[in-house]
């Protein structure tokens, strides 16, 4: 990646590993603006791990990478401190990176804070998330809004482009290239939004059963309210959900749901 404007790419890395039925964290490093606190304890053995941040948000030029790596038996769960807030930029654009490895047996759970595009905004995120085998679960939880809403500023940022790829012992399983770029698309029409203003996207490894669980929240999402949602699955099992919403908090709640859901149901 390259060098941002402030000398350095600013980043966050962390390896778990698993001793005795207890995760921990065998390798963690970052730099500014990111810290993480002490993991929390999860039940089961696993540990959850928040980032923090001294910056205000994503700012112009900005070059960011984030690597994670999951041994066998490890449990991860990657969390954030606040909103990631894109500030305006005059010209160019900032960039992530992340990077994830889950090696068989591992589970690692990305459930990042809602990304809020400020105007005039423009943003570039990349993931590449491989599994190791079909015993390598991973889960990922996104919503990314239109924008400060109450501040008239819906759709008003210049660009966000996100690709996500995920590959299982190298074949590529899942790959999604969203450009949203308001001044060529009518982001609020038909077909995209449609009125609403967030937008939740889940993806999860197969669960234990999954035609029970694809049932299940097939009916869960038929009965929200507020809200409106479609669930994909996947030639391997996996699932892809989408939900749109009015609220990031709404969203968050259903995304808990269903990540429970598919957690009550694997092997």
């Amino acid at each position: 990646m390259e060098t941002n404007q402030f000398g350095k790419v600013s980043s966050l890395c962390m390896k778990a590993a698993c001793r005795e039925g207890k995760t921990y964290l065998s390798d963690v490093s970052f730099t500014a603006p990111f810290k993480v606190m002490l993991p929390f304890e999860k039940k089961g053995g696993g540990i959850q791990v928040m980032q923090l941040s001294a910056s205000a948000g994503i700012l112009e030029g900005d070059r960011q990478r984030f690597s994670f790596e999951v041994l066998p038996g490890a449990d991860l769960e990657f969390v954030s401190q606040s909103y990631d807030k894109i500030h305006p930029m005059k010209e160019g654009c900032a960039k992530r990176f992340t990077s994830v490895q889950v090696l068989a047996g591992g589970s690692f759970c990305f459930n990042p804070q809602p990304t809020i595009p400020f105007r005039d905004s423009a943003f570039e995120n990349r993931m590449e998330i491989h599994l190791e085998d079909s015993t390598s679960a991973f889960q990922m939880s996104e919503i990314f809004s239109c924008g400060r809403f109450a501040r008239g500023e819906s759709f008003a940022y210049r660009f966000y482009h996100n690709l996500v790829e995920i590959r299982r012992g190298g074949r590529l399983i899942y790959r999604d290239n969203t450009r949203y770029e308001p001044a060529r698309f009518d982001l609020a029409g038909l077909g995209m939004y449609e009125g609403y203003t967030h937008l939740l996207n889940l993806f999860l490894t197969r669960p234990e059963s999954p035609e029970d669980y694809f049932r299940e929240a097939r009916e869960y999402l038929s009965s929200l309210s507020e809200a409106e949602g479609g669930i994909t699955e996947l030639m391997e099992g996996d699932f892809a959900v989408r939900v749109l919403g009015y609220r990031a908090q709404h969203l968050e709640e259903i995304s808990r749901t269903l990540l429970q859901m598919a957690g009550s149901r694997r092997g």
